[in-house]
């Protein structure tokens, strides 16, 4: 990959898991595409609380870490780390190398499995399906419980490159607020749990925000918990750029948030910006002014969820959040669920949506076979064995009725 390199596709086709978390008694694959073989760009996960939602998508943050790196000690999954589980997540990556263009099927592998083994092979006719040329290997395995993870593809020149390729991206500079040139993948995942809590200490600067810039993944739970991970340094910072985004921040949250300008949504909050004494953002209702720790719980988490999203996005993002409706007023989940499939509408193909719920309002919301341009939509509902086999005796028993 020598010369001017550009990610033009970084998109989930399917994932494999088996023995982590609550994947126990069978392996579990999910197929992120659709009908005719194309990357999803939003994705729907539904079951009920246990089932194994939130494994998935943490093990997605955690495989997706694997980027850039040549050596590992531990990837955060328990299962993968000290247990038998192993997991295999194959991705399309189309790169423009100088205007040579090549479409390959990567594999992070991860946990137990053989340096030579899969948990899916590629073949040639599955290449061909996907238009891709070649199938590459990628991640850290393990021979067994208390062995060490050995790197996958050391001798394959692709990953070796790919890998370079992405070391050398973290901290590159990102311009805009959701509209960022970069073309490195990142993986932005949002836990159910964004709150934002009162900032207690005084030492207040203008300082450069926690793994501001590129990085392969960014993880985001409960803001504030110190000043240069919280909310409040990241408009503060903004602000200090001067370059646009700090305004167009401002903006998505009255829109998006408080529904600014709609008559019939307008909740009369407004984000007003920054004092700075002590530098802080100031959030405006009914005349009086108010820290962003006083908002509702709603509230704060969309607003989380839209400033980190814009903030940290580049030309190649995979979003993962964790029940977007958490917190929200039945409405609010219905428009917020919109807002995120405008989000992948107007980067398609190149931003890819994956929300996780247990609202069967949201899932019949979702629309699945509702066809709309620029938007390919795919949904799995995670069920036990038992729950899968009852599923079936009721199908068959109604085709037969």
């Amino acid at each position: 990959m020598i010369g001017n390199v550009t990610v033009e596709l970084f998109a989930p086709l399917f994932l494999s898991i088996d023995r982590v978390g609550p994947f126990q008694d069978r392996m579990e694959e999910f197929d992120f595409t659709d009908s005719d073989n194309e990357p999803c760009n939003a994705y729907l996960m539904v079951s009920k609380n246990g089932r194994g939602k939130t494994t998935v998508m943490e093990l997605m943050a955690a495989m997706m870490n694997m980027l850039g790196r040549t050596e590992c000690s531990s990837l955060g999954i328990e299962d993968l780390d000290r247990g038998l589980g192993r997991a295999q997540w194959d991705v399309k990556v189309t790169l423009n190398t100088d205007g040579r263009r090549e479409t390959v099927i990567l594999s992070l592998m991860a946990g137990v499995i053989g340096e030579e083994t899969s948990l899916k092979f590629w073949h040639a006719e599955d290449l061909q399906t996907h238009g891709a040329s070649a199938w590459h290997r990628l991640g850290f395995v393990r021979a067994g419980r208390a062995s060490r993870y050995a790197a996958v593809g050391k001798g394959n020149r692709w990953v070796s490159d790919f890998g370079a390729l992405i070391d050398s991206g973290r901290g590159e500079r990102l311009r805009g607020f959701e509209s960022d040139s970069l073309t490195f993948p990142t993986l932005i995942y949002f836990s159910a749990y964004r709150n934002i809590v009162r900032l207690d200490t005084t030492e207040r600067t203008i300082v450069e925000p926690r793994d501001w810039n590129y990085q392969p993944v960014h993880m985001f739970d409960i803001e504030g918990q110190d000043w240069r991970s919280s909310l409040d340094n990241l408009l503060v910072w903004l602000k200090w750029l001067d370059d646009g985004r700090f305004e167009d921040a401002v903006q998505a949250i009255n829109e998006r948030v408080f529904k600014v300008g709609d008559p019939q949504l307008d909740s009369g909050k407004r984000l007003k910006g920054v004092r700075k004494e002590p530098p802080e953002a100031i959030v405006v209702a009914g005349g009086r002014e108010h820290r962003l720790d006083r908002l509702s719980s709603g509230e704060k988490s969309l607003v989380q969820l839209y400033l980190r999203l814009g903030s940290h996005m580049t030309r190649s993002t995979i979003v993962l959040i964790d029940e977007p409706e958490v917190h929200l007023h039945r409405n609010l989940q219905y428009e917020t669920l919109f807002e995120l499939l405008g989000i992948a509408k107007k980067n398609y193909p190149h931003v890819c949506v994956f929300m996780a719920t247990h609202s069967e309002r949201l899932m019949k919301a979702f629309a699945l076979d509702q066809v709309e341009e620029n938007l390919i939509k795919g949904a799995y509902i995670i069920e036990t064995s038992e729950e899968e086999a009852r599923a079936e005796e009721i199908s068959a028993a109604a085709e037969k009725d």
